[in-house]
């Protein structure tokens, strides 16, 4: 395993989520907890021919060691290419590929959680990137099944195939992001292979995250919308404590501020307003807040008006 990577102790991990896992937010769970953070999902097709917004989304902070990329894909000639232009890249120490996004257009094309209905063919698309990856490791996220469950199939075809883990989110593509988690066959899963294998799936507190782990067995746990609003989570994973003091709050709220206007320039200000508006929920005077950041576009007044208004913030009742 990676020198920054062992599966010695439960690791925790950022899951991949668009439009909020970018590398400002990365960065920012880096440097409070997360053991690795994965990039947002790339389309292999626009990684073979040179996507230049692509190219943006692969960028990573300096924190992030070690480092994944997650990959979807559905051909294996393609697949090869991006893995090729991967390959060219420093600083990735991973390779994932995406077998479980439900999301319409990308089931559309074969990719994401349509490979689960072709099992000989993710099997390929695995070895593949194990086969062609300079990178360290191969890793697969993947869903119980795509109607029904199969996770059993599922979990040995991603070990026979080569990979080094595997990150199972606890439903069905069926189900989508509303039906149930199954923590029940996660640890099925865990019991049926002996490659690693990190939870996933409405991880929203640091209690539910060790209940979780102490109940599927699992080598860690991947946390992705709950970690939107609440990034201190793997704070509280890290210390082993879930108390955060208002001040640790307000510092890495302000720090993912920064590095939004690091990455983004001025377009980072309105970039920010969805994440004040979910670090501001439970806030006494959020409402006004809220509004009065949708009407800002200056970087030095937005900086000092969330400064202030996190630095003194108190939770209602």
């Amino acid at each position: 395993m990676l020198k920054n990577l062992s599966f010695d102790n439960p690791i925790y991990v950022l899951a991949p989520l668009a439009g909020y896992t970018d590398l400002p937010f990365r960065s920012v769970v880096k440097k409070f907890g997360a053991d690795l953070t994965v990039s947002e999902m790339l389309s292999s097709n626009a990684l073979a021919h040179g996507s230049q917004k692509t190219f943006h989304m692969l960028e990573k902070s300096p924190l992030e060691d070690p480092y994944s990329v997650q990959i979807a894909g559905a051909d294996v000639d393609v697949v090869t290419q991006a893995v090729e232009v991967l390959n060219q890249q420093a600083g990735i120490d991973i390779i994932d590929l995406n077998c479980g996004c439900p999301v319409p257009k990308v089931v559309g094309h074969g990719s994401g959680s349509s490979l689960l209905l072709d099992l000989p063919l993710m099997g390929k698309i695995i070895r593949t990137i194990k086969d062609k990856s300079n990178k360290e490791l191969t890793s697969v996220k993947v869903r119980l099944g795509f109607e029904g469950k199969n996770h059993i199939d599922i979990a040995k075809m991603v070990e026979d195939s080569g990979a080094d883990f595997i990150a199972v989110h606890g439903r069905t593509r069926v189900g989508k992001f509303k039906a149930a988690v199954d923590y029940d066959a996660i640890k099925e899963m865990k019991k049926a292979v002996s490659i690693p294998v990190i939870a996933n799936g409405d991880i929203d507190s640091f209690e539910k995250a060790k209940w979780v782990l102490e109940h599927t067995g699992a080598d860690g746990v991947m946390i992705g919308r709950g970690a939107v609003g609440a990034p201190w989570i793997f704070h509280q994973l890290r210390t082993g404590n879930s108390d955060v003091a208002q001040s640790v709050k307000h510092s890495i709220i302000m720090e993912h501020f920064d590095k939004m206007i690091e990455f983004y320039g001025e377009h980072g200000v309105p970039m920010f307003r969805k994440h004040t508006h979910t670090y501001s929920k439970g806030f006494r005077g959020a409402s006004v807040l809220r509004n009065e950041v949708n009407t800002i576009t200056d970087v030095t007044e937005y900086r000092a008006l969330i400064d202030d208004f996190f630095k003194n913030a108190e939770m209602t009742l």
